[in-house]
Order: structure tokens, then C-alpha cells, then sequence
């Protein structure tokens, strides 16, 4: 009974808790409700009101205008009411507050919106009726004199044109009052709304009223200071304002030039350049706008630039520092707002900065305005004291300096043929000095030089755009070099490392002016095909490159070696950057396209010895030699310590046998019948350190049984060779070979293969072994895919349209005969996609997303021609070339390889590609069996293979013995196994080499038999050649020219 009640009365109370808060809640409903309808009806109420005050305004602004626009009826004209000389300062107060309530509207208008473009236009005529006289009709007609001669004589203030200054003088107030209370700010956030867009949505009128009055207070200033600057900041950093003036629809266009002859008029362009090129109030400009806006005033003011070629030529020096000044507070702008979040901006990057999508809507206008500064005009403007100089066709001797030894060098006759065939033959620029460097000619051309250079380093995501415009004239760069020739007391290399330890602002112009040379000369010639390199000769004649070549080679050897790139940091890095990215464009083409005489990039005071000691003792300077320019050492001495570094990294691994220790032994069991197959399964799951490692191998016959004889690193050589002749068989389609001289490259199609890019990574170790172990491979590789193993493929100075001959040179040809098509290309049907049969079905691969319904036209064919080349050598086989690349760099470190040259590489992997020394060959040939120096068979065969074999015969003997056409890169000094010469007719247990006892032995032995018709025999592992002891001389030639014919008697010893 208890327990129910207590029950009842927890429930009771429960309920009544529950209702309370219901009610609490409901009521709290109630509230927020009555609060929000408040809300709304306050908002409303408010906006009823706003449309009605606007309405009414509205109203009373055309009641105004309407008045004023009544003829002959002065009572009713607005402006009379300022004759009334009780009534003019109410009237005057009054305009005032009209006048501002028309821009405080304008601030709030959107010009997009139809309804609003209509208001903005009413307000604006409201603001340039009353702000000037010329449209009063009150100052002109006799309804003035009606009006005057009805009022009392106390009511006038003066009569006739008395009046005019009077009027003037309030409308003059008035804009004061205006710009007081901030009106440039208004006209900017209305051009900017009308304006900040890809089209405007400015009408005719609103345009034309909007820059009337913004010209107004500056003009009746008498272009003032005060003025100048905030129209700087408000009106001509609103984005393409000049471009939008200058380009709007044909309606629009007259009102809007007349609106430009006007800045034309008043000369206005000179005066921005006056106000501006002072560095304090261009700062404070530059400030005030922040650096995206800055551009935008920068853009207007090269655009105005432009329409006025006249002032530039008379204002180029103010000009270029005003410019000058806006790039580097841009640079500066945009290194203080690095940070963790940061936006990209399209022309200065990645930098933190607030959306402003306005901004980003107009940037192709903006860049379109930025091209002026490298457009043809203003280039032919700025640089116009070089341009006029003529390159002299015949140089008076009197006039060259004595050219030391290094200078003087051969011209091939192909080099002085192509020289002869060019247009016009002008004298070989070398450096001869005798032009003062504090003259004001040297100072202009240094500060145009900066300028551009400024513009390099700061608007960097439109850097190429910037280099191909300073490059379109032919002839500014080789006049550019010649000025650089004429600098200094000598010219040339002790001038500018002479600046290089100077902190003046003479030689930081000086070393700018070199930078900007070497990146617009890089640029050209990265963009420049073989044919206008060679042929052509764009620009620079090709004894003009060799030449610069010399200076810049000798430059950056002396940066370096002289300790200054090793602490280089700032201004200095980027120089030494740019230098030497000019000189190794300049050695790669070279390298690919001989146009440098012999020996040319050695360095003749760069002993080898005194570099392999700096190495020794980790001199810095002597390692950034080897990583930037090795090519300054000869290729031999590159090679020995390739070598060197082999060796060291050996015995670092343990991998060399000592007294104390001997290496580990990883064996290894190949069928002959299921080489690859055997070689690839074992080999590729060992570790980078036994892949270095001793690798012993036994071959298993095709009966299963264990062959004969010990590795003692020549099986494991025929085996290394035996594998890369069959992955590099064309038939196994791995590697596919090129069309003409048949080098090889990756297969696009090998991905038939299973696994197919473990094989290549396979591949790329077997190769590396190869080199690491010094066995040279006969693998002739197409010269594009040693690029990419050397990793040039990943610079920013890489061109796939240079390498695209080494692929396939037909398709080259027709590629570029694209490029010199006159025509209309899209004529010829193209789209961005490649058609190829792939076994036996078409296929179409699109260059880009989407690109096989995109046209190829005048335009885009240049990409077409760079996109076409990069798909065929890279993209196809990009996957192949990354797993071969991988498996080689983990046996070849990247660094040792960096310093060869393509064609070094080449020989590095096959060879020597000189003859073969024989004299080389038998210093270094160890003899067995009885055979000897002197014996009269190996007189004989010496005597052959010197006189009766052609050089190529000579190459299939050295294959015959060694498996490799080629001799070794050091000489057969360092052939391993040596080269060694058997007479057959000893046993290998009987033999034990050559020693007198064994001449004895194989003397008496060879006496006893005769060899009949047996042919010379070898065996490659051992690089042995086993041969008869032949009783005639011309028995030798003939069986041996037989047996390295048709490549018989190959034999395991």
C-alpha cells in the first residue's frame, strides 16, 4: 500500500516537472518568436524605408537634372538658387550633402544588376553636372540676362563672363569637399566592381563619367601631389582600367579615347614618371596598394606606355626605376607573406594573401598589360642605344686586343662552310674592352638590364613568357654580348670577376646584366631546333657560341675554384645558377652537335694530379668541380676515378679480398638452355650489397650435368654478357631499336611481358654490374634514353625536340616541318593525339585530357610539336625507363655518373669508340702454351691485324676474343681478364703460362703436330683467343678472317 502511494506521488511530481518545462519551453517559443518577427519586421521596415528614401532621392535627382536641362527658363534651372546671395551658402551645403548621398549609393550598387546600372548612371551624371561649369546653360544664352534683370541689384553677385570664375570657383569646393570625404575611394570600388571581371558591365556613359571625374581634381590642381597620389592608388591600380578604356565595345570607343587624349593631353604619363620615380613616394604608393594592386598600377602604367612611345623615349630612365621599384617591393611583398597557408597567385606564386576573386578574374588582362614591358615597342625603346649599333662585317685588326692562347682556336671547315653560307658575315665578338663602365651610356643599358632581370626573379609564374619576348628580336642578344665585350679596360672575364668581389652597386648591375644575357641566351637556344641552331645560325653564328662558351666556361671554373660558389648565397647563387645553366645548355648541344673544336672545355691549368689530391683531402672546390663541371677534366681522367670511386666503395663494403678477410661469395647455379629465366629469378632478390658482391657462377648443360671449370670471374662474365645480349635482343621485345643507325630504347609494347617492369629493373641492375665490375657490353642505346639514365630529362632546360632525331630522324623532320608550315595548320586535319598500330589495332593516344577533338592550329602547334616528342620518348616508356633507372642507380650512384657527358656514357657502358691501339693491345697480352712476343705466329698475327684488317676487321677480332667490338675506356691495361693468346695444342693442366718452362714445352709440342684445318678458337669469358700453331702466315689470315666472320668456335675452356 505504502510502496503504490510513494509510486503515485513520484509520478505525480514527475508530471507536474514535465508540464513546467513544457510551459518554460513553449514560452521561451513564444519569445524567440516575437524577437524574430521584431527582427524581420525592423528589417522590413527598414528596407520599405531605404526604398523609399532612395526612391525620393531618386526622384529629386532627376527633378534636378530635369531643371537643368529646361530651356530658357533660368527660375527653374537648380543653380540659380547660387546667384541668390542669401540663398548661396544653403545651396552650396546643400549639393555638398546631395552630392555625397549620390556616392555613399554608389558605394552600394552592384553595376551588374540592370536596375542598379541605371541608378549608378543617374548618380554619376548628378556628380558630373555639378561638379563643372561647362554644362551649365545658365553661363550662356540671354536667359542669364533675363534672370538678372528681373532679381533686385542687391541679388546678383556680378554679370556676364564675371560670373564663370565665381561658378568655377564653387564647383572647385564642392570636389574639395568630395575628395575630403573620400571620393577617389568610391570611383575605385565602382570601376573596380564594373571592372574587375574578364568583360566589364560598365555602360558607355558610366565608364566615361566615372574617369571625367576622376581626372577632375587632378587637373584643377594643376596635377598636384596630393592629388597624383590618390590617383595613383584609387583609379589607376583598379585592374586593366586602361585596357577596358582602350578596348571597349565600338560605341563606347570614341568617348573613351577622347578620355585617354586627355591623359594625352595634359601629358600625364610624364607626370605619374616624376611623381613616381621619387623612391619615397613610390614606396609609399607601392604600400598603400599592397603587391597584387601594385601589379594592376603597374600594368595601366605600362599601358599608357605603350599609347605614348613618344614620352618613354624621353622618360626611359625614370621609367625604368619607377618600374623597377614596383618589382622589387612586389618581390619583397611576396617573400614577407610566405607562409604555411598560402594561395598561388598566376603571376607572383605561392604567397599568403587574402581571396580576391575580382583580382583573379582579371589577371589575363593584367598579364596581358605586363607583356608591354617585353613586347617588341618598349624593347626596341629601352634597349635602343644597342640596337643601333651595327655588328662590324669586317673588323679592322688595329682595333682587337692580342687574344690570349686559350681564345685562339681552330675553326673546322664544316664551322667556317656554315659560317660562309649565313647571310651576313660580321666579325667574331671577343672580348676587347676599352668602353668605360661609369659612362652614362653603361648605366642606362645596366639598369634596363636589372630591370628585366627584377622582372625575371619576381613574377615567376610567367617567366617564359618574359624570356621568349626578350628573345623575338634576332638581334638584341648577339648586340647585348657585343656591348658586354666592349666593358672595361680588357673586357671580358677579369671585368666581371672583378665585380664578383665588389659590393657595389656598379658591379650588381654589372653581374645583373650577365645574368640576364646568359638566362635570355639559354632560353633561346633551349628553344631553338638543330636546324636554326646549325644551319640558320639564329642569332649567334656558331663561332660566337664558341666563344661565349669560353668565357663562360672559364667564368664559372673561377667561381668555383676560387672558393666563391662554396659560400655563394643570394644575388651570387642565382648568378652562378644562371651562368652555369647557359654553359651546360651550350655543352649538351655540343656534346649532341659538334659545333666546339677538340678539347675545346678542358681546362689546361686544371691538372689532373692537383684535382686528385683536392679530392683527397675533401677539398670542397674540387668536388664542386666534378658535380658541376666536369667536363673540364679530360674524359680519362673522369674515368680513372670513376674507377677510384668503384674501388673505395669496395673496400668500404668489404667486398675486396685482404690478408686478414675475404669477401663473401654469392653462388649461383644457370642452365644454358634457361639462362634469363635462371638468371632472373636468383639475381634479382639479392641485396644491393651482395648485387655489389663476388658472384660466382655454374652453368648446367642441356643434359643436366655440371660444366667444367672454375669462376674465377670470367664465367661470370660470359654469363653477365650472355644475359644482356638476349634482354637487349629486339626480339625478346624488351628493347625496341631506333629507325636509321638502330640504337636501342625500352619497348612501349613490353608490357606483354609478365612482370614485365621487374625485368626492366633486372636489366638495370645487370647493366650496372657490368659497369661497376669495368666489363664492357657491346649495347649500343639510342642517345635520348642515356639522357634520361643520366637524369637530364628533369631539367627545367630540357628539350624533347633536340633528342627526338636519336628516336626516329624522319619523324623529327616532319615534326618540324609542322613548325616552318606557312600555312593555315588546321588544314591539315591534326588534333593533339598520336594514332599508332599496336600489334595489329590502331590506337589513339591523347597527348592531353581530351586532346583527340582538339585541333591543332597556328597557335597551340608548338606544344603540339613538344607534346608530340615528349609522348614518344617518354611517356610511352615512362614506366620502363623509371624500373631500368632504379635497378641501375642501385649498383651506379647517381653522382658518379653525373659526370659524363651522353655520348661518355655510352662509352663508359661499350667501350672506347677510337681504333683499337694494337701497339696498346700487345703491351698488355699475356701468352700460354708456348707462345711468346716473339714466336713467329704471333709476329705473323700482329702483322696481320696491323696490316692486312681494315679497322672494322680489327673490331670483329676484338669482339671475337672479348665479346666487345670496342677496346676498354683506359686502355687494354685495363681489360679484366687481360687479353691472352693459347696455342691449342697444350692442355690446360699442362700449361702454366708464360714461363720458360712452358715456351720449352709448347716448342717441342708444337713441333709434333700439325693443326691441319682447325680454326682459331676463344673464350670471351676468359678473353682468350686459342690459336692453331699455323705452319703459314696465309693460313693464319685466312682462318682467322673466317672465324671472325661468321663468329665460330665460341668454347668453354
Amino acid at each position: 500500500m505504502f510502496t503504490v502511494s510513494q509510486t503515485s506521488r513520484a509520478w505525480f511530481i514527475d508530471r507536474a516537472r514535465q508540464a513546467r518545462e513544457e510551459r518554460l519551453v513553449q514560452k521561451e517559443r513564444e519569445r524567440a518568436a516575437v524577437e524574430i518577427q521584431a527582427h524581420v519586421r525592423s528589417f522590413l521596415c527598414r528596407r520599405r524605408l531605404q526604398r523609399e528614401i532612395r526612391w525620393r532621392f531618386e526622384k529629386l535627382c532627376r527633378c534636378i537634372l530635369s531643371s537643368m536641362d529646361a530651356e530658357s527658363e533660368p527660375k527653374v534651372w537648380y543653380v540659380s538658387l547660387a546667384l541668390s546671395k542669401d540663398l548661396t551658402l544653403l545651396w552650396i551645403k546643400q549639393i555638398k550633402n546631395i552630392l555625397w548621398y549620390c556616392c555613399e549609393f554608389l558605394e552600394q550598387l552592384k553595376p551588374e544588376i540592370l536596375q542598379d546600372s541605371k541608378l549608378i548612371t543617374l548618380y554619376l551624371t548628378v556628380l558630373v553636372t555639378f561638379t563643372d561649369t561647362s554644362t551649365w546653360k545658365i553661363l550662356r544664352g540671354k536667359g542669364l540676362w533675363d534672370l538678372l534683370q528681373k532679381s533686385s541689384p542687391n541679388s546678383f553677385l556680378c554679370l556676364g563672363e564675371s560670373l564663370r570664375p565665381a561658378l568655377n570657383h564653387i564647383c572647385a569646393n564642392i570636389m574639395g569637399h568630395l575628395n575630403q570625404c573620400g571620393f577617389y575611394s568610391v570611383l575605385q570600388v565602382l570601376l573596380t566592381r564594373g571592372l574587375a571581371r574578364p568583360r566589364p558591365c560598365l555602360s558607355k556613359g558610366t565608364l566615361t563619367a566615372a574617369l571625367s571625374l576622376a581626372l577632375r581634381p587632378v587637373i584643377a590642381a594643376q596635377f598636384s601631389d596630393n592629388l597624383i597620389r590618390p590617383f595613383l592608388i584609387h583609379i589607376l591600380s583598379v585592374p586593366a582600367l586602361i585596357s577596358h578604356l582602350s578596348t571597349v565595345t565600338p560605341e563606347v570607343i570614341c568617348s573613351c579615347l577622347q578620355r585617354l587624349t586627355v591623359l594625352e593631353s595634359h601629358d600625364m604619363l610624364r607626370k605619374f614618371i616624376t611623381f613616381l620615380r621619387d623612391e619615397d613616394r613610390c614606396r609609399d604608393v607601392c604600400e598603400s596598394l599592397e603587391g597584387c594592386h601594385t601589379l594592376c598600377l603597374m600594368g595601366n602604367l605600362l599601358h599608357l606606355g605603350s599609347l605614348s612611345p613618344r614620352v618613354l623615349e624621353e622618360e626611359t630612365d625614370g621609367f625604368v626605376s619607377l618600374l623597377t621599384q614596383m618589382l622589387c617591393y612586389c618581390q619583397k611583398y611576396v617573400s614577407q607573406k610566405k607562409s604555411n597557408l598560402t594561395h598561388w597567385h598566376p603571376v607572383l606564386g605561392w604567397f599568403s594573401q587574402s581571396v580576391d576573386y575580382g583580382l583573379n578574374e582579371s589577371m589575363p588582362l593584367i598579364t596581358k598589360q605586363l607583356q608591354f614591358l617585353w613586347g617588341v615597342p618598349l624593347i626596341r625603346i629601352f634597349f635602343s642605344d644597342i640596337l643601333s649599333k651595327k655588328l662590324l662585317e669586317n673588323p679592322e685588326p688595329a682595333h682587337v686586343q692580342p687574344a690570349s692562347p686559350q681564345n685562339v682556336l681552330p675553326v673546322k671547315t664544316l664551322l667556317k662552310r656554315a659560317f660562309q653560307k649565313s647571310a651576313s658575315v660580321r666579325n667574331i665578338l671577343r672580348p676587347v674592352g676599352g668602353k668605360r663602365v661609369d659612362s652614362a651610356e653603361v648605366q642606362k643599358v645596366c639598369n634596363i638590364c636589372v630591370l628585366y632581370q627584377t622582372s625575371l626573379t619576381t613574377l615567376t609564374q610567367i617567366r617564359l613568357q618574359i624570356l621568349t619576348g626578350l628573345t623575338y628580336l634576332d638581334d638584341l642578344l648577339p648586340k647585348l654580348w657585343a656591348f658586354i665585350c666592349e666593358l672595361g679596360p680588357h673586357g671580358g672575364l677579369k671585368l666581371f670577376l672583378e665585380c664578383l668581389s665588389s659590393d657595389t652597386e656598379e658591379s650588381k648591375q654589372l653581374l645583373a646584366m650577365l645574368m640576364l644575357f646568359c638566362d635570355c641566351s639559354r632560353h633561346l637556344i633551349t628553344i631553338l631546333d638543330d636546324i636554326e641552331v646549325y644551319e640558320e645560325q639564329i642569332s649567334f653564328k656558331l663561332e660566337e657560341l664558341v666563344t661565349i662558351s669560353s668565357f663562360l666556361n672559364s667564368f664559372v671554373f673561377k667561381m668555383i675554384w676560387d672558393g666563391i660558389v662554396e659560400n655563394a648565397k643570394g644575388g651570387t647563387l642565382e648568378l652562378f645558377q644562371s651562368v652555369h645553366g647557359w654553359l651546360m645548355v651550350l655543352y649538351e648541344r655540343d656534346c649532341r652537335r659538334r659545333f666546339a673544336p677538340d678539347d675545346h672545355w678542358l681546362r689546361k691549368d686544371l691538372k689532373p694530379s692537383v684535382l686528385s689530391q683536392e679530392l683527397d683531402k675533401d677539398r670542397k672546390r674540387a668536388q664542386l668541380i666534378l658535380q658541376y663541371i666536369p667536363h673540364v677534366v679530360p674524359h680519362k681522367n673522369r674515368v680513372l676515378l670513376f674507377r677510384n670511386m668503384v674501388t673505395k666503395e669496395k673496400e668500404k663494403l668489404g667486398l675486396v679480398e685482404t690478408s686478414s678477410a675475404s669477401p663473401h661469395v654469392t653462388h649461383i647455379t644457370i642452365r644454358r638452355s634457361r639462362m634469363l629465366e635462371d638468371g632472373y629469378e636468383q639475381l634479382r632478390q639479392l641485396s644491393q650489397h651482395a648485387m655489389k658482391g663476388v658472384i660466382r657462377v655454374k652453368f648446367v648443360n642441356d643434359l643436366g650435368v655440371d660444366e667444367a671449370g672454375i669462376d674465377q670471374d670470367g664465367v661470370f662474365k660470359e654469363f653477365l654478357e650472355e644475359i644482356i645480349k638476349r634482354v637487349f635482343d629486339p626480339a625478346l621485345n624488351l628493347f625496341k631499336t631506333t629507325s636509321g643507325d638502330e640504337r636501342l630504347y625500352p619497348s612501349p609494347t613490353s608490357y606483354i611481358h609478365e612482370n614485365y617492369l621487374q625485368l626492366f629493373e633486372f636489366v638495370g641492375k645487370m647493366l650496372g654490374k657490368a659497369v661497376y665490375e669495368g666489363i664492357v657490353v657491346d649495347v649500343p642505346f639510342a642517345s635520348f634514353f642515356l639522357s634520361q639514365l643520366l637524369g637530364h630529362h628533369h631539367s627545367v632546360f630540357y628539350s624533347s625536340v633536340d633528342e627526338l632525331p636519336s628516336l626516329d630522324s624522319e619523324f623529327y623532320k616532319n615534326l618540324t616541318s609542322i613548325k616552318r608550315y606557312d600555312g593555315d595548320i588546321a588544314d591539315l586535319g591534326l588534333t593533339l593525339s598520336y594514332d599508332e598500330d599496336v600489334m595489329g589495332q590502331l590506337v589513339c593516344h591523347e597527348l592531353i585530357p581530351g586532346g583527340k577533338t582538339i585541333p591543332v592550329t597556328n597557335e597551340n602547334k608548338i606544344s603540339y610539336i613538344h607534346l608530340m616528342a615528349h609522348f614518344r620518348m617518354h611517356t610511352q616508356i615512362k614506366n620502363q625507363t623509371a624500373a631500368l633507372i632504379s635497378g641501375f642507380r642501385s649498383i651506379i650512384k647517381p653522382e658518379w655518373t653525373r659526370m659524363f657527358s651522353t655520348p661518355e656514357l655510352q662509352r663508359l657502358i661499350s667501350g672506347d669508340n677510337a681504333e683499337i691501339d694494337l701497339e696498346d693491345l700487345k703491351r698488355h697480352t699475356v701468352y700460354y702454351g708456348g707462345f711468346h712476343g716473339s714466336h713467329r705466329v704471333i709476329i705473323w698475327l700482329w702483322d696481320i691485324l696491323a696490316s692486312d684488317f681494315t679497322p672494322d676487321e680489327r673490331a670483329m677480332f676484338l669482339k671475337f676474343v672479348t665479346s666487345c667490338s670496342r677496346p676498354p675506356l683506359l686502355g687494354f691495361a685495363y681489360l679484366k681478364p687481360p687479353f691472352s693468346i693459347r696455342c691449342v695444342e697444350v692442355s690446360d693442366d699442362q700449361d702454366t703460362g708464360d714461363t720458360l718452362g712452358s715456351v720449352l714445352r709448347g716448342f717441342f709440342t708444337i713441333r709434333k703436330r700439325e693443326p691441319g684445318g682447325r680454326l682459331p678458337t676463344s673464350s670471351t669469358c676468359f678473353n682468350l683467343l686459342k690459336l692453331p700453331n699455323y705452319s703459314k702466315k696465309s693460313v693464319l689470315r685466312e682462318k682467322l678472317r673466317y672465324a671472325i666472320s661468321m663468329n665460330t668456335g665460341f668454347e668453354l675452356s
